[in-house]
């Protein structure tokens, strides 16, 4: 195996990775993904014991133990692009050795759950229910710059949706990656079966007009009348389709599970959605630790 170059795997003073400052040591092999960093203590304050708690930019985490078992929550920041990093220092916490520099002989699976907040775009997906994103549709073309790519993806659905939205040249190419079966079997009795659309944006990406006008004027009409096989485009966020995509190259275990706070279609939004958001992370914390 060759060395990784220290321009390529930066590695800080303290034995950390360049962004997320943890070591290998430190890392669960099950990971709660938040996008904000004041989520974390929220997910964390059901721990029954802490380990440390570190802060680096928009990334913050803890380690801990639920009912006996170890876990980390780490906050990734808002986007696919924060993904990126998240994904790929996670793996390498795990797969290789920070000493040698080299991938390790043996394969470590991480567990990758995100719990996020999202918009609905069906009518009959109520506000304060649980979407569980068995597809992951990256319009933020991320997986496209690695290769095999299409080794993950599912290629029929991505060309329906290229051609039922007409989708545009100059945008990049969308993929659609899905969830492990693993984690599906988790949560898929209690949460909505989702196909996600992960934006690259919260306002012309997912369709709102402020005072730009959009390039695709109709394309929450056209994701909300897209159909494959019976797979329905559900809701709207911003960072599954990485996590999904990534994590499916990687060969780790991974999804995202989100609460629905906003019906796009329905032009209904519920403000005060933190009891549900505590509802969907002790659950969640329930079915990672069963």
């Amino acid at each position: 195996m060759s060395q990784i170059p220290s321009s390529e795997l930066i590695i800080n003073s303290d034995g950390s990775i360049f962004h997320l400052h943890i070591r290998p040591e430190e890392l669960a092999d099950t990971v709660i993904l938040v996008g904000d960093p004041g989520r974390v203590e929220l997910v964390a304050s059901f721990f029954d014991s802490r380990e440390f708690v570190r802060s680096s930019r928009e990334f913050v985490t803890i380690t801990g133990s639920y009912k006996g078992k170890r876990l980390t929550v780490l906050s990734t920041g808002i986007g696919t692009d924060n993904i990126d990093i998240v994904v790929n220092e996670l793996d390498a916490l795990a797969n290789i050795d920070f000493k040698t520099r080299e991938p390790k002989a043996e394969h470590k699976t991480l567990r990758l759950l995100r719990i996020g907040t999202s918009g609905a775009i069906q009518p009959d997906i109520p506000l304060g229910s649980f979407v569980l994103s068995h597809i992951s549709v990256g319009c933020d073309g991320l997986l496209n710059w690695y290769a095999n790519r299409d080794s993950i993806s599912l290629l029929d659905m991505e060309r329906a949706f290229t051609e039922h939205t007409n989708w545009p040249d100059n945008l990049p190419a969308p993929y659609f990656a899905k969830a492990s079966d693993y984690m599906i079997s988790l949560f898929s009795d209690v949460t909505v079966k989702g196909v996600t659309i992960s934006a690259s944006g919260f306002y012309g990406p997912q369709g709102r007009v402020l005072r730009l006008p959009l390039a695709m004027p109709n394309m929450v009409h056209q994701f909300e009348t897209f159909s494959y096989k019976g797979d329905r485009i559900t809701n709207f966020e911003m960072e599954g389709s990485a996590i999904a995509g990534l994590s499916a190259l990687l060969g780790h275990e991974a999804a995202t599970v989100c609460c629905i706070i906003a019906n796009r279609h329905l032009h209904e939004s519920q403000p005060d959605y933190k009891p549900y958001i505590n509802k969907l992370v002790q659950l969640s914390l329930e079915r990672l630790t069963q």
